[in-house]
């Protein structure tokens, strides 16, 4: 739709206005919408999941540090990654500026990753972070909370993310899961499909970087036990990418037609 242009301020409040009615509307539906998460059922994490931390090695109940909430970030940076995925490193470009507010308000807060932590430390010092960043590789808790695959999976179809399940991916060389804007479609291997860019981002091919996924989950400690309150993935990051919730209220919007960012340390490098 085309923005009626020379309007006159009066013009401009009333449509304004209108607007703001929806926009309040939203906002009571975003409140009803937060207070139905809490209200989720809890299941009760028993599995012994350990992770690689700058302190040591952690059990998912150490990650908590004393804090009764618990916030995770599933960043994608899978072992066999030289960087992070671009698209999680602009969410976390966030993290440093609210973590801490979080550790006061009774929320621990961690992006995890399957990378060995060397990896991660060294991406961390690279874009300049530091929020908390625990390593799973090893652990069976990618896979448990669906941010992690298999070949196998890919091949067989056996892959649930964000709670549907997706379609085989086609034997390679002749095309690459997810070279579409979605999950579900297919384009051939020598396309330049926005997630083969993004692929190439993290050195690897898009199967390989396919393999992670993104996604927040919450936990509660109650009576010494660990319990599993709420996961969103894909489309449901959105509110977490803060340059999208900028974008949205600018005047042409995101207004994008393909992979457009990057790691913040590669602007006007390629």
């Amino acid at each position: 739709m085309t923005a009626q242009l020379n309007a006159t301020r009066q013009q401009w409040l009333a449509a304004r206005l209108d607007l703001l009615e929806e926009e309040k509307e939203l906002t009571r539906q975003s409140d009803a919408l937060a207070m139905k998460r809490q209200q989720l059922p809890r299941v009760r994490i028993d599995k012994q999941y350990r992770f690689d931390t700058d302190d040591g090695s952690m059990s998912l109940k150490d990650l908590f540090g004393g804090r009764s909430q618990l916030l995770v970030y599933h960043f994608m940076f899978g072992p066999d990654y030289t960087a992070g995925c671009p698209s999680c490193a602009s969410i976390a470009d966030g993290f440093n500026g609210f973590f801490v507010h979080l550790e006061n308000h009774d929320v621990a807060f961690w992006a995890v990753s399957r990378a060995p932590l060397a990896k991660l430390e060294a991406f961390k010092r690279r874009m300049d972070w530091s929020f908390p960043w625990a390593s799973s590789f090893g652990s069976d808790f990618n896979g448990d909370f669906s941010v992690w695959f298999s070949a196998e999976q890919q091949h067989q179809g056996d892959v649930d993310y964000n709670y549907r399940r997706e379609p085989p991916a086609p034997e390679p060389p002749a095309f690459e899961p997810l070279a579409g804007r979605t999950v579900q479609e297919w384009q051939p291997r020598d396309s330049e499909a926005p997630i083969t860019q993004i692929a190439a981002m993290t050195g690897t091919d898009v199967p390989t970087y396919t393999r992670d996924r993104p996604g927040v989950s919450a936990f509660e400690l109650i009576d010494g036990a660990v319990y599993h309150s709420y996961s969103s993935y894909a489309r449901g990051l959105d509110g977490l990418w803060g340059m999208y919730q900028w974008l949205d209220r600018a005047p042409k919007g995101r207004n994008e037609t393909g992979i457009w960012w990057r790691h913040h340390d590669r602007y006007g490098r390629e």
